[in-house]
């Protein structure tokens, strides 16, 4: 199985490359910045050098052509204002759910952010976050070629993942490791009976497996 990421330097995302390379995995992660490319050779990952803000559908439907499955895991990260929260967390979303349709992959999965919704009002950068989100969560509900899931972290933490998740349609908030998101999202890639779902996810007393198969009706 070979597994794109968008945003492969992120914290998660750099996480997700390690696990799923110790599985076999073939893993690629797409990156803007050429000193980022040693961190995923470290992580088992193969650097792919793309800008999401720049690239056109074709293009990134050439980089995905052969993948088995999809994660975006890319971010305006912190400090960045209202207008890359939609140039990324936005429109980089988009443009690389519509990629990988076009490209022919099936197995896609979101990284999302709990309270994420179109709707939302407010007039700060993290309230353009959350909009920015539900917007291209809305987007990918559309792309019918697509065996999407959707996870909604709660609070992100840098401490040691616990392995223990509560992972839901609906959890209420809380927090979790950025370790135990990686973990949930390796699951998911190999579970696509969650297809068509929209989760959350924060710490709680469930083994991430059990969780992962529990939404997924096993």
């Amino acid at each position: 199985m070979r597994i794109v990421i968008a945003g492969g330097h992120g914290r998660i995302a750099l996480r997700l490359e390690r696990l799923l390379a110790a599985r076999g995995y073939g893993v690629a992660g797409i990156v803007r910045d050429r000193t980022q490319e040693d961190d995923l050779r470290e992580a088992g990952a193969e650097p792919v050098l793309c800008d999401l803000e720049s690239a056109t559908v074709d293009h990134v439907a050439g980089i995905l052509a052969g993948a088995d499955a999809a994660v975006f895991a890319a971010g305006a990260g912190p400090g960045s204002g209202a207008a890359r929260k939609d140039t990324v967390d936005r429109g980089a979303a988009v443009l690389f759910a519509d990629a990988a349709e076009r490209a022919g992959v099936r197995r896609f999965l979101m990284v999302s952010s709990m309270g994420a919704d179109a709707r939302h009002e407010g007039g700060e950068v993290f309230d353009a976050y959350l909009r920015a989100k539900g917007e291209a969560d809305d987007h990918l509900r559309t792309r019918l070629g697509l065996e999407w899931t959707v996870l909604r972290p709660g609070s992100l933490l840098d401490e040691p993942g616990t392995g223990l998740v509560d992972l839901e349609a609906s959890t209420g908030p809380g927090a979790v490791p950025r370790d135990d998101v990686a973990a949930v999202l390796a699951e998911l890639v190999e579970t696509p009976a969650t297809a068509g779902l929209t989760l959350e996810l924060v710490s709680g007393p469930v083994p991430v497996p059990v969780a992962v198969k529990a939404v997924a009706g096993n």
